[in-house]
């Protein structure tokens, strides 16, 4: 028996582009079959910049989408705590972090004012895993892969055409972790990423020591995939 993880959903308490009720998504990835769920909600200025909430309040809102998901999900999904980062000086790129933790996140405001390269710093420094989230989608510009851990292989949001065969072929190029995920948002989301392992993923720990092994096969499925010609695929061409 496989397990299956989602690595990129949304939230509608924390995302302003997602609107399913939580009930209706935790139960969508139930009948799907999924163990888990990473929720990567964005991280941006339109999320984290208020002037009317304190730093401790603005950690509760960003949080919220997670802690409400996970004790709706007790006892049917496992909810781990995700990032879709982007920095306010680079564009339109998002960025997937793995690894963080509440503490990390109160710790370090505003990490959306920081640049790729000083956030990508950091990560290595505290053991994060920087991917950079459909690098080939309209209006988002490949970096330098010296910044990034892994990329975004297939992004399986329909309504976008992120050209996932390049992103595939670019990490296949530099060596670089490779993620799947639905990029997961509305009622008529498909549930058509992200990753099969021997083994439920229960922990964040336990996912980032498994991205980096690169002992997972990446799901690709539904239109994206169609649209592609891309399948279901092992791991491989990782950076150790």
């Amino acid at each position: 028996m496989q397990y299956k993880t989602e690595l990129h959903a949304h939230t509608c308490l924390v995302s302003p582009c997602a609107n399913i009720p939580l009930d209706q998504e935790i139960e969508r990835y139930v009948e799907a079959g999924y163990s888990t769920v990473v929720v990567a909600d964005h991280y941006c200025d339109y999320v984290i910049d208020s002037a009317d909430r304190s730093w401790e309040e603005t950690c509760e809102h960003y949080l919220s989408g997670y802690h409400t998901m996970r004790e709706l999900a007790k006892g049917k999904l496992n909810v781990l705590l995700g990032c879709e980062l982007r920095f306010v000086p680079g564009g339109m790129n998002d960025y997937l972090v793995f690894g963080m933790t509440e503490e990390f996140l109160r710790d370090h405001p505003n990490l959306h004012r920081m640049t790729l390269e000083e956030f990508s710093a950091l990560a290595r420094e505290r053991g994060l895993l920087l991917v950079q989230a459909h690098p080939f989608r309209n209006g988002m510009n490949v970096v330098d892969p010296k910044y990034l851990d892994g990329m975004e292989a297939f992004n399986g949001h329909r309504g976008h055409h992120s050209r996932n065969y390049l992103a595939n072929e670019q990490a296949e190029r530099y060596g670089l972790i490779k993620t799947s995920g639905s990029d997961f948002h509305h009622p008529d989301s498909e549930i058509a990423g992200g990753i099969l392992t021997d083994e439920p993923i229960t922990s964040m720990q336990q996912l980032v020591s498994v991205l980096r092994s690169g002992d997972y096969t990446l799901i690709c499925s539904g239109t994206a995939a169609l649209r592609d010609g891309m399948a279901n695929m092992p791991a491989k061409g990782l950076k150790k």
